[in-house]
This record gives structure tokens, sequence and C-alpha cells, in this order.
């Protein structure tokens, strides 16, 4: 077997230990992805054609963050571990040990966009679209803890950029967690901005669409070096090519991005 890239060192999960209060990784790049993106549409409030103020941004970042936290922890137990939560409903709170949904998050994004939208009479388009150009920044800072943290890695491979992961056994493993920084992350979020400086910003719901249709593009492809959750594995083959259970949520985003993509691009007012 080709050696691998490197061994993965066995990093301690919690970045800042302040007493008893504990910072992990994966919260930092939460919190980090959040500052960013919410610096870049603070900026873009004070401008004369943004869809929101300074004041309303902040509910927004507010309440995403709480859609990201209950969305994201509801979309694991309702889509991984269903059974196992049923039987242990208390641990359903202990998001510290771990155990969260993007796609789950994703909705709770959503339903936050929408509430305060309708809340302070905002165009919901407008404002999704101004939400999805800066979200691949959460996304990258997000897959980098992963690899940080040793988790969601890949398959095994033979590829001189495997690596062997702490919790993965001996064999190198895709990085899987870098590939998806790199497609949702840095590759996405290059595109969006190229059509915003197109005056995408201007065509409602375009930037929307790109950003489902982008995501769930990448993640579907990544989904076949990554490894399976091992309490579902694969959801079904077709021959011998296996269908996973991420692969499958991203269907409907993939969908609906094609749609508001379609939508955006026939509505150009700009």
């Amino acid at each position: 077997m080709t050696e691998p890239w490197f061994t993965f060192p066995d990093i301690d999960p919690i970045a800042i230990q302040l007493g008893p209060l504990a910072i992990r990784w994966y919260a930092l790049a939460y919190i980090i992805g959040l500052v960013l993106a919410w610096r870049v549409l603070a900026k873009q409030a004070k401008t004369a054609d943004a869809p929101f103020t300074s004041l309303q941004l902040d509910k927004l970042l507010n309440m995403s963050l709480l859609g990201i936290i209950a969305g994201g922890r509801l979309g694991y137990v309702l889509a991984h571990n269903p059974a196992y939560f049923i039987s242990h409903p208390l641990d359903i709170l202990k998001i510290w040990e771990g155990g969260m949904s993007f796609h789950g998050g994703f909705v709770g994004v959503i339903l936050a966009v929408i509430y305060v939208s309708r809340r302070h009479n905002l165009r919901l388009l407008a404002v999704a679209d101004r939400v999805a150009s800066v979200a691949p920044i959460g996304l990258f800072t997000g897959r980098l803890a992963n690899f940080i943290n040793g988790e969601l890695y890949g398959r095994a491979t033979e590829l001189p950029i495997g690596i062997i992961f702490p919790h993965g056994g001996p064999h190198p493993r895709h990085p899987s967690q870098l590939y998806e920084a790199a497609l949702e992350g840095v590759l996405l979020l290059a595109c969006m901005w190229l059509f915003v400086r197109r005056g995408a910003y201007h065509w409602p719901g375009f930037l929307t669409g790109l950003f489902l249709f982008g995501y769930g593009l990448s993640r579907w492809m990544v989904e076949y070096v990554r490894q399976p959750d091992s309490h579902i594995g694969f959801v079904f083959e077709i021959g011998q090519i296996g269908i996973t259970m991420g692969q499958i949520l991203c269907l409907p985003m993939i969908a609906m991005g094609i749609y508001a993509l379609h939508y955006g691009w026939s509505h150009k007012n700009g």
C-alpha cells in the first residue's frame, strides 16, 4: 500500500479551556464563520440598495445562530440516529458531544430568514440571496474544524494524499473534509462572488439557487469518497455504487437550486 501523506495527530477537541468553560473546535468554527459572514453583510447593510438595516441584520444573525444550533441538532437526531435518541431523549441536548447535521442547520437558517423577513416586511428573496452569498464562509471554517477533529474522514485509499486519522483505523483515508472545504467553501464562494460582481443581487433568488445547487452537487460528489456514517452505512446500492444518506438529502437541494437559478435568471432586473 502507498505510504500515507501523513499520520494525523490526535488533537484535543477542546480548542480553548477557560476554567469550567470549554470551547471546542467545532463551536469555534461556527463563531468564526458567523462573525466573518456578519462583517461582510454589515458593510452591505450601510449601502443604499441593501435589503436590511444594520439592526435588522443583527436580529437575523441571532435568529440564524439559533436556527443552526436547533436545526442542526434536530436534523442529526431525525436523519441519522432516531432510534438511539428515542431511547435516550436527554442526550438530544448534549450538543457538546458532537452530532450536527448541515441539512438540519440549513433548514434552521431558512426559517430564520423567513421569520425576520416577514417580521420586518423585508424582501424575502433579496435577504436570502445576501445570506447565501456569504454562507460558504461558514462551510469552509466548519470543514476545517472537522479536519482538525479528525472526524467525518473519507474512505480508505491508496492515493498518496491519504491520511491516517486517529479514529479511522490503520489505513490511509481520503481527507474528505478538505475536499469539502475546497468545493463547498472556496470554489462555491468564488462562484457566488463572480456573479455578485455581475449584478446578481438584482436577480431575485439566483444566488440562493446557486448556493443550493453548488452545495448539493459538491456534497454529492464528495460522498463517493467520504466514509458513510457507521450506524447507517449505505442506504441502498445501484449496481456496485452505494448511495448515502447525505446524497439523498442533497437531491432536493439540487432540484430547488435548479428551479431558483431559472427563476432568478428569468427575472433579472439589473
